[in-house]
């Protein structure tokens, strides 16, 4: 007899960029050339210093668990590293080290909310945020955005939005999937409405235009999500961590205990070296980032897309796609299927992305614009 599925599992929405990858793997399987442009994954290889530190720790024995907030050199050098960055006085005690932003994210909402508690997001919104707090037994609450406030929360739309059963609120920014940042005034405002706050850190370093601001520059005890992946291009090596007030860490460092007891302990040194000696290599990846995002943004627009301003972070475009079809999710399988090119519909981040498709420029010049072409010819031939 096979066991029952709990409903937990069976109401978990599919990551639709994920089946877009995947069917574009078996389009690939048939021979055909897919430009992907759906996912969300740096296209450079890690900075050769970070392999290096890598190998280095195999090779001295680096292979077994560590303290389970994670080892201290790292902790000290995230320290470091916000201190310098952002002007935050934080200790090592306040970091949990985990295996990727995931985890970390998972532990906070474990920490936070019991069934019916609620965290505040802006729609549209990274999937995995609603995905992660409703397999919790919470409950997102969502406020609409729009390109006109850069696709983010005003702090009075938060204020509106709080009930009784609001455990947090969390930002992103730079933000996925729509590459723009929230203004620092913003976070201010929002920082003093009297309610945690969860900031997702992430595309961090990965910037265009203006400052990256920590909210940790505006509320102590905000919760800080980050990691390695997108600033230094570490998808697979599954690194990163989460800032909190000490008092939230005993419980957090509980949880790390039981469900992942600690990051792998190679990795964790090659995160030192990433931190103090990859700057170089990350400038150079932003650099082409901003080049590919000037020529996406400006060949978009020009095929008829809208995308209101050019993205300040992260390596995303947003795009409207109404003058072509009303189903963003139809609209992506078709020129997938039809012209070869991976993108990702909006509807995947919510409600309000329905009538945008995000393109993600983590790949080649010379891919991005054979895939401008393709769509070109895609959409010439549908009209």
């Amino acid at each position: 007899m096979l066991p029952e599925i709990t409903d937990k599992a069976l109401d978990i929405p599919p990551f639709i960029v994920m089946e877009v990858l995947e069917r574009a793997r078996e389009l690939e399987g048939q021979g055909k050339n897919i430009i992907h442009m759906e996912i969300g994954e740096p296209d450079f290889t890690t900075p050769p210093c970070v392999i290096e530190a890598g190998i280095k720790a195999l090779q001295q024995g680096e292979t077994h668990y560590t303290h389970s907030l994670g080892i201290l050199p790292l902790r000290e050098a995230i320290c470091e590293e916000y201190a310098n960055r952002y002007g935050a006085n934080i200790h090592p005690d306040q970091i949990i080290v985990t295996s990727g932003t995931s985890p970390a994210l998972l532990m906070i909402f474990a920490a936070l909310l019991d069934t019916g508690g609620e965290i505040i997001l802006a729609n549209p919104y990274y999937p995995c945020y609603s995905s992660m707090i409703r397999f919790i037994g919470g409950t997102p609450r969502f406020v609409p955005v729009t390109p006109q406030n850069n696709f983010h929360m005003t702090a009075d739309e938060v204020a509106g939005a709080i009930t009784k059963n609001t455990k947090a609120v969390l930002i992103n920014s730079p933000a996925n999937p729509t590459g723009m940042c929230m203004a620092p005034e913003t976070m201010q405002a929002i920082a003093g409405l009297g309610i945690p706050v969860i900031s997702d850190e992430i595309y961090h370093g990965i910037r265009y235009e203006g400052t990256d601001h920590s909210m940790l520059e505006y509320n102590r005890d905000a919760l800080i999500l980050n990691g390695f992946s997108k600033r230094y291009a570490m998808t697979g090596w599954r690194l990163g961590y989460l800032i909190a007030p000490r008092d939230l860490i005993r419980p957090l460092q509980k949880i790390q205990q039981s469900f992942f007891i600690s990051a792998s302990g190679f990795i964790q040194w090659a995160g030192i070296t990433a931190i103090k000696e990859a700057e170089a290599d990350t400038r150079t990846m932003v650099a082409t980032y901003r080049e590919r995002r000037d020529f996406l943004y400006n060949a978009l627009n020009k095929l008829g897309f809208i995308i209101h301003r050019p993205p300040e972070g992260a390596f995303y475009l947003f795009a409207d796609c109404r003058k072509f079809s009303r189903d963003a999710y139809k609209f992506t399988f078709d020129i997938l299927e039809n012209a070869h090119v991976g993108i990702t519909p909006g509807i995947d981040f919510g409600s309000m992305g329905e009538g945008f498709v995000r393109f993600s420029y983590a790949n080649s010049l010379e891919n991005l614009r054979e895939g401008v072409n393709r769509i070109e010819r895609y959409l010439a031939k549908v009209k």
